[in-house]
C-alpha cells in the first residue's frame, strides 16, 4: 500500500505560511537589531546635573556622567554621525545587495547576513565593556553593520514574491509588514531592560536574538516553490481576445494594473527542469513603469521615518526637560501654566521615552495593514499613498505643538503620526515592490525582484541616512525646525506621486465608462 501522500492545496499552505513566519520573524530581528542605538543615546549624554554632585570632583560636572567622546556640546552631531555611518553604508550596499541577491542562493546570503549583523551589534556593545571611547570605532562598526543589513530586505520580499501572488498583496503584505514596527517595539523594550545600568547588554542581547534567527533560517527556509515539488504563483493573467467582457476588466490600470491569483499549487510528482531566467540588469529594472516614481517618493517618505525611529525617544527627553525647567520658572515666580499638570516627559528618563517611542511603531502597524487593505480594495497603491501622506503633513505639525500637553494627547497622537507616516513607507517596500518586481513587462522573468526591491528601499535608504543626519544638524536651532523639515519631506513625497495618481483615476474612470457602456448595450 503506497504511503499516504500530503494534499497538494494542503501543502502549498503549509509552505506559504512557514515562508510567511520564518521571514516575518527574521526582519523582525533585523529592526530589533537596529533599534538601541536610539534608546541608549539618551544615556550616553544624559542630565547629570539631576543626578546630583559629580563624585570624582571633576572640574566639567555637567558631563561627568557622560560617555566619551558624546560628553561634549556637540553630542548631537556626533550622534547624527553615528546614524549617518550606518544609513550611508545601508543606502550604498542595498543597490549592490539586489545584484547579489538575484545571483546567490537566498538562503545562504541572508543567514550570512543575519549572523554578520549579530557580530557587529555586538562590538559595538562591548564598546561599554571595553571601555572604549575613541569615535572611530563606533563610526567603523556602524558602517560595516550599515552594509551587512542590506542582506535582509530584497531577501525577505524576494522569498515572499516567490511565494504569493498579486491578489490580496496588500493586506498579506501590511500585515506581514508589520514585522518593522514589532521589531522596533521589541527592540526598544530590550535595549531599555539595560539601558541605565549597563547599556552594553543593549546591544548584545539583540545581536544573540538576529544570530539565532539567522542559523534557523539557513535550516529552515525554502526559497522557490520549486524546490519542494509546487509550481510558482501567477502573477498575471493573459487577457484573450474571447475575454474581453467589461465586467470582467479590472480598474488598476496604473503601473501596477494587473490582476492576478496568489495560489501556488503543488505535485509530488518531479517536474522538468525548466531554464534559468537571466537576472534583469539595473537599467532595466529602472525602466519598468513606476518604480523611479516609487523610489523618489520612498526617499523622502523613509526621511521622516527614520527620524522618528533614530530621534523620537531623545525628542521626548529633551522637551520634557525644557517643559519641566519652564513650569519650575514660572511655579517661582507664582504663575500658573496653561497646559495640564503632567507634562510629557517631564520627569522620563531614557527607559521611559523608549517606552513611550514605541507607540509610533503601534500606529505603523494599523498604518501597514489599513494602507495595504485599501490599496486592495480600490487597486490604487499610489492614490493610498498619497491621501496619507496629504494627512500626515498637518499631524506632525500638532503633535509637535500639543502632541506634549498630556500623556493621553501624547498616545493618541504617536498612534495616529505612526500609521499616517509608516502606512505609505510600508505599503511601498512590500505591495509596491514585489508588484513592480513581478511587472507585466517582464513577461513573467521572476528575476527582477530582488533587484526591483533593492532599487527601490536603497533609493529610500538615502532619505533614511539624510533624515537622522538632518535632525543632528537641526534640532540645536529647535524642535520646531526639525518638524517643519519632516513636514517638507512629507509634501515633496506625495508630489512625486502625482503623475502615477493621475493615471490610476483615469484607469478607473475608463473602467466605469466600460461598464456603463456594458450595462446600455
Amino acid at each position: 500500500v503506497p504511503p499516504t501522500l500530503t494534499p497538494p492545496l494542503a501543502l502549498s499552505r503549509r509552505y506559504r505560511g512557514l515562508t510567511l513566519v520564518l521571514t516575518f520573524l527574521c526582519y523582525t530581528s533585523y529592526h530589533l537589531s537596529r533599534k538601541p542605538i536610539s534608546i541608549v543615546k539618551s544615556q550616553l549624554h544624559p542630565n547629570c546635573s539631576a543626578l546630583g554632585p559629580n563624585p570624582h570632583n571633576d572640574s566639567n560636572s555637567s558631563t561627568w556622567c557622560s560617555w566619551a567622546p558624546f560628553d561634549g556640546d556637540n553630542y548631537k552631531e556626533l550622534f547624527g554621525a553615528l546614524d549617518n555611518a550606518f544609513l550611508v553604508a545601508y543606502a550604498i550596499g542595498m543597490f549592490i545587495s539586489g545584484i547579489f541577491g538575484e545571483r546567490l542562493p537566498l538562503r545562504y546570503y541572508l543567514s550570512g547576513g543575519m549572523v554578520l549583523s549579530g557580530l557587529f551589534t555586538a562590538l559595538f556593545g562591548l564598546g561599554y565593556f571595553w571601555d572604549i571611547h575613541v569615535l572611530w570605532y563606533f563610526i567603523v562598526v556602524q558602517v560595516c553593520n550599515g552594509l551587512v543589513q542590506t542582506t535582509g530586505w530584497p531577501s525577505v520580499v524576494a522569498c515572499i514574491g516567490n511565494w504569493f501572488g498579486k491578489g490580496k498583496r496588500g493586506l498579506i503584505m501590511g500585515i506581514w509588514n508589520s514585522h518593522t514596527s514589532v521589531g522596533n517595539i521589541l527592540g526598544s523594550l530590550i535595549a531599555g531592560v539595560w539601558v541605565s545600568s549597563a547599556w552594553g547588554l543593549s546591544f548584545i542581547v539583540p545581536s544573540i536574538i538576529i544570530t539565532t534567527m539567522g542559523i534557523i533560517c539557513f535550516f529552515f527556509l525554502v526559497e522557490y516553490p520549486e524546490d519542494v515539488g509546487c509550481s510558482p504563483p501567477l502573477h498575471h493573467v493573459r487577457v484573450t481576445s474571447s475575454e474581453k467582457d467589461p465586467e470582467a476588466v479590472t480598474s488598476n490600470e496604473g503601473p501596477l494594473s494587473v490582476s492576478s491569483q496568489s495560489s501556488v499549487d503543488c505535485s509530488n510528482s518531479p517536474e522538468e527542469p525548466t531554464e534559468e531566467p537571466e537576472a534583469i540588469s539595473f537599467l532595466g529594472a529602472l525602466r519598468i513603469p513606476g518604480v523611479v516614481e516609487f523610489s523618489l517618493c520612498l526617499l523622502f517618505a523613509k526621511l521622516v521615518s527614520y527620524t522618528f525611529l533614530y530621534w523620537l525617544p531623545l525628542y521626548i527627553v529633551n522637551v520634557g526637560e525644557f517643559l519641566g525647567t519652564v513650569r519650575r520658572e514660572r511655579a517661582w515666580q507664582g504663575e500658573h501654566l496653561l497646559t495640564p499638570p503632567l507634562s510629557l516627559a517631564a520627569h522620563f528618563g531614557a527607559k521611559e521615552a523608549g517606552d513611550l517611542s514605541t507607540l509610533f511603531d503601534v500606529g505603523g502597524i494599523l498604518g501597514g495593514i489599513f494602507a495595504g487593505l485599501i490599496s486592495d480594495y480600490t487597486g490604487g497603491r499610489a492614490t493610498t499613498c498619497c491621501v496619507m501622506l496629504v494627512v500626515a503633513a498637518p499631524m506632525l505639525f500638532l503633535y509637535n505643538h500639543i502632541g506634549q500637553n498630556g500623556i493621553g494627547t501624547s498616545i493618541a497622537m504617536l498612534i495616529v503620526c505612526g500609521a499616517l507616516v509608516n502606512g505609505p513607507y510600508a505599503l511601498i517596500t512590500t505591495a509596491v515592490s514585489a508588484d513592480l518586481g513581478t511587472h507585466e513587462s517582464l513577461k513573467g522573468n521572476a528575476k527582477a525582484l530582488s533587484t526591483v526591491t533593492a532599487i527601490i528601499d536603497g533609493t529610500g535608504s538615502i532619505g533614511a541616512a539624510l533624515g537622522p543626519l538632518l535632525a543632528g544638524l537641526i534640532s540645536p536651532t529647535g524642535w520646531n525646525n526639525v518638524f517643519y523639515m519632516l513636514i517638507a519631506a512629507d509634501v515633496l513625497a506625495c508630489l512625486l506621486l502625482i503623475r502615477v495618481v493621475v493615471k490610476e483615476v483615469r484607469g478607473w474612470c475608463g473602467c466605469i465608462a466600460r461598464k456603463r457602456g456594458y450595462v446600455r448595450t
